[in-house]
């Protein structure tokens, strides 16, 4: 019967040995987000990969990596199922009630990527702008305006100044003809009225015309400035209108939704946004620019894309510790501030095209 406990207790206090081995070994969780995280294969390398590397030798950590997709990670870190995600997260007040955060490393910025506009679809966007039906009835209206005043002044002229207003349809091209020259102001005075009636009419037209052709202008100017601001990527409110994309559980969609974008489309990462983004499935992708921008570099299929000089949303990445884990988070943060003191830190940046605010 002693044999038999003491064998219990021997297994006890053995299975209890390897659980806490288990638990030593802490368990990060990523996803890919080149170039902090960039995997290729069985390739993982990166800024992120790197520093954390340093970490854990410094601090003699024991761990294991695990892949995840970004929103899995997150929920896994909220609930405890992995110590660890070494992503560049962004520091939010939400984040901070459900994980801990260790000191930033990097400091960014979200951004807008778009696709390049070609020559042929700007010249499409001001034949739509400049063919409005608005501006076509008023050539319309135009058109009749100066068939009315050159059949009139034909009419008048007709007899008394035959030589400039001749018989026939000829005579009607001909008051058609002064009718154009004279409200376009071009003046060549080859055809002019000479009876009373005639420039009566004629000052009708000047005075009609001309109010008439600068309310026509003014339309034209204020459709194609309309098209313009429609068109136009210089401003963050020009997309709330728009479709957009985001990574799902992303501080960029946090932030979207926070400034009334309605028509948003969440992916489960940067690189199936921006291929929507190339086909023309949305309008602009907007997500964190040192991403975006290493993305669209490396990535040669998508040339057809640039990013906007908008820059937004100041983000601040950190490690996501799980919750009350103060002690870890300490240590991780204090190894981190000592990392980023040395030369090599920069050295780091700079090799992946990334420099510090």
């Amino acid at each position: 019967m002693k044999k038999l406990v003491f064998t219990i207790l021997l297994l006890s206090n053995f299975s209890f040995s390897l659980a806490q081995v288990e638990r030593d070994t802490l368990i990060v969780g990523y996803t890919a987000a080149a170039p902090f995280i960039i995997q290729e294969g069985k390739l993982l390398e990166g800024i992120n990969v790197w520093l954390w590397g340093r970490v854990a030798k410094e601090l003699d950590l024991e761990y294991k990596l695990v892949p995840m997709d970004f929103s899995a990670m997150l929920d896994s870190l909220k609930h405890g199922s992995i110590d660890v995600s070494i992503n560049p997260l962004t520091i939010t007040g939400t984040r901070s009630k459900q994980m801990e955060f260790t000191h930033s490393f990097f400091a960014s910025h979200s951004t807008i990527a778009v696709a390049k506009s070609s020559s042929i679809q700007k010249l499409k966007n001001f034949l739509d702008a400049f063919l409005h039906v608005n501006i076509l009835r008023g050539f319309l209206v135009l058109f009749f305006i100066l068939l009315f005043f050159g059949t009139l002044i034909w009419f008048f002229e007709k007899r008394n100044n035959p030589e400039h207003f001749r018989s026939g349809l000829r005579g009607i091209w001909d008051g058609f003809w002064w009718s154009i020259v004279t409200v376009t102001t071009v003046g060549y005075g080859d055809k002019a009225p000479k009876t009373r009636l005639g420039k009566i009419a004629a000052l009708g037209l000047m005075l009609s015309g001309l109010l008439f052709v600068s309310g026509l202008t003014a339309s034209i100017a204020s459709s194609l400035t309309v098209n313009q601001l429609a068109d136009n990527t210089d401003s963050f409110d020009a997309f709330k209108k728009r479709s957009v994309g985001t990574v799902n559980s992303s501080s960029a969609n946090d932030f979207l939704k926070a400034h009334f974008f309605k028509n948003i489309s969440l992916y489960n990462g940067v690189i199936p946004g921006l291929s929507d983004l190339k086909e023309e499935k949305i309008d602009a992708f907007i997500y964190d620019e040192p991403i975006l921008q290493y993305r669209i570099k490396k990535d040669s299929t998508l040339n057809e894309l640039e990013i906007l000089p908008i820059k937004f949303d100041v983000q601040f990445y950190a490690f996501g510790i799980v919750k009350n884990n103060i002690e870890l988070e300490q240590k991780v943060s204090q190894a981190i501030l000592e990392i980023m003191e040395t030369q090599e830190w920069g050295v780091v940046l700079t090799e992946y095209g990334l420099s510090e605010l």
